[in-house]
């Protein structure tokens, strides 16, 4: 039997439904969803969630290549990547590689960035490359933008920073610096002594609950633009 506009009449099912009332009991397992960072000690893919309806701050105390592999992915995933930076001639290159910051990344100056206007439909990503006392951002995370924080090394402000973000990555310190962190985020020993000694690429994500050692290989083209892998800048 044909029905106007719609072909054939397919196989008949029960309709599936539920009473408003029970709407907030639903839910979607979204944790494989976001932007792959790197693989983890049993080589599996490791996805970060950057584009989230809710706010979301991340600290990276690291080096400055990971921090772009990381932008380059989040706009390749269709976001708007802005970044703000006291050193913008280190950017310049991943920003002509894309357009002259017409496809998805842009550069500010420090306490320049303008309102981005995130949505569902866009949403943003800010890296915040400010130095070792990033002042305090005029654009802050909030529903479908996300903020990176980049810190070069432990500082003053970094107890601060890693206590109101939701999410924080470590590379390679020094010991009194992996041991300041351990007391700050409540470290295992084991990952206090390994801090001084992880080689590069590798970073330590942490949540509240969570720890994973993440290696970030990078592609061909990201070799090409960024270099290889390196802790220090």
């Amino acid at each position: 039997m044909l029905r106007r506009g719609f072909g054939l009449r397919g196989p008949r099912h029960a309709r599936h439904s539920v009473p408003v009332s029970q709407l907030e009991a639903l839910s979607l397992p979204i944790g494989d969803d976001g932007v792959v960072i790197g693989v983890d000690s049993e080589t599996r893919p490791t996805v970060l969630g950057i584009n989230r309806p809710t706010p979301y701050d991340i600290v990276l105390i690291g080096g400055l290549w990971t921090a772009q592999v990381i932008a380059l992915r989040t706009a390749a995933t269709g976001a708007r990547v802005a970044v703000e930076t006291g050193r913008p001639q280190a950017w310049m290159q991943m920003v002509h590689a894309m357009g002259g910051g017409q496809n998805g990344l842009a550069v500010h100056e420090v306490g320049r960035v303008p309102p981005q206007g995130s949505s569902a439909g866009t949403p943003v990503l800010v890296v915040r490359d400010c130095g070792m006392r990033p002042p305090r951002g005029r654009v802050v995370s909030g529903p479908w933008q996300s903020v990176l924080t980049v810190l070069p090394y432990l500082s003053p402000v970094a107890p601060r920073l890693v206590r109101q973000a939701r999410l924080v990555g470590v590379q390679r310190v020094s010991p009194d610096e992996a041991a300041e962190l351990g007391r700050t985020m409540a470290l295992l020993r084991a990952d206090v002594d390994a801090l001084p000694t992880l080689p590069d690429g590798l970073t330590l994500w942490c949540t509240d609950r969570d720890r994973q050692y993440v290696m970030t290989q990078p592609t061909d083209a990201e070799i090409g633009l960024l270099g290889s892998p390196r802790r220090m800048d």
